[in-house]
């Protein structure tokens, strides 16, 4: 039985290999897939993407097939400071995960190399503090912030908990650097629990970036003022709920935080996309009354009064997605169903 899934997962993976995978399904692969050379391609696509620093830059098929062009504009990238190296959008963490796999399936020993490059940007990016900022080196703006959009922060903890819970495509590495790793996501919950925003003496939830000095919910983007966010949130709960044996203090921070969300749920309206000749994207999305529709969550609650607040690139805080202008109503989920299943 064993060997039979064995000889299905590697016909599978040939057939993947010829026809070629997306950066997006890079990591959606059966295990021996990473072992193909279709696989290797594009974990040598990472090793000219990775900056000097060890980080990646975002948004980029990185799964493509390189020109000669590109590779040396790449080249050129790796080694000037200026490169963005950045974990928002799933970057850097993401890289590793992936050259970890290929690493366990070719013992390739440039793979391991370009992920202990990685991890040593991880571990320089950490604020003393316990965050992570959204772009290392800083780049002196919103960028700076302790970055939980995204899920950015939550996604590197995440990957440094999987090494040391000693994950199989983590095996390469040393007890030392599992050490580490360790004490990154201790240094890291700290942080969770000391940005937790405390209103009316009661523990809520967090803000989508906080101040990296001060520690205080922070305005990112025009339309990303300092809130309570009900989306974020969720990947901050989910992983102090992953803890074992977790202490008294991560325990009423859950507590808090899905008291909250019960407290905040929005029920009998659905966002449906109705029909807009004409516009950009021929529909607008518009919030309709429904008595049967799921309970929904505000991406963003205004700090005080918990009120869902909207915003366009003006700046300006408004309580109804349908004044905020067409492109920011559908360019942005306003409206999010993730606390849903916390609270089962």
């Amino acid at each position: 039985m064993k060997w039979s899934r064995l000889l299905i997962a590697a016909a599978l993976g040939s057939v993947l290999a010829a026809q070629g995978v997306t950066w997006r399904d890079a990591l959606k692969q059966p295990v021996a897939w990473y072992g193909t050379a279709e696989a290797v391609r594009i974990a040598d696509n990472l090793l000219l993407y990775q900056r000097d620093i060890g980080g990646w830059d975002k948004n980029l098929d990185m799964a493509a097939p390189l020109t000669p062009e590109a590779r040396a504009k790449l080249e050129k990238e790796q080694h000037d400071p200026e490169s963005h190296s950045t974990i928002d959008n799933d970057s850097t963490y993401t890289q590793m995960r992936y050259l970890a796999r290929v690493y366990t399936a070719t013992r390739q020993p440039r793979y391991a190399s370009a992920f202990r490059k990685g991890f040593e940007y991880l571990m320089k990016a950490q604020y003393p503090n316990g965050g992570w900022p959204q772009f290392y080196p800083l780049r002196h703006g919103y960028w700076d912030h302790i970055t939980y959009n995204d899920d950015a922060m939550i996604g590197v903890m995440e990957t440094l908990r999987a090494i040391v819970r000693r994950a199989p495509e983590y095996a390469f590495l040393t007890d030392a650097e599992r050490a580490r790793a360790k004490q990154a996501i201790d240094r890291g919950v700290e942080c969770i629990l000391k940005t937790q925003v405390v209103q009316n003496g009661k523990l809520t939830v967090w803000c989508a970036q906080h101040d990296e000095k001060t520690l205080l919910p922070a305005k990112a983007r025009a339309y990303e003022h300092p809130s309570l966010s009900g989306s974020e949130s969720v990947g901050i709960v989910e992983f102090l709920q992953g803890i074992e044996k977790p202490s008294p203090e991560v325990t009423r921070a859950i507590q808090g935080a899905l008291e909250w969300f019960r407290a905040v749920k929005i029920t009998g309206i659905r966002v449906v996309q109705k029909p807009a000749p004409g516009t950009p994207k021929g529909y607008d999305n518009t919030v309709v009354e429904d008595p049967a529709a799921p309970p929904l969550w505000a991406r963003f609650y205004e700090l005080g009064t918990n009120r869902p607040i909207f915003s366009g690139r003006d700046s300006v805080i408004r309580y109804s997605m349908a004044e905020i202008e067409y492109e920011r109503r559908n360019g942005y989920r306003w409206y999010t169903d993730r606390p849903a299943h916390l609270l089962k």
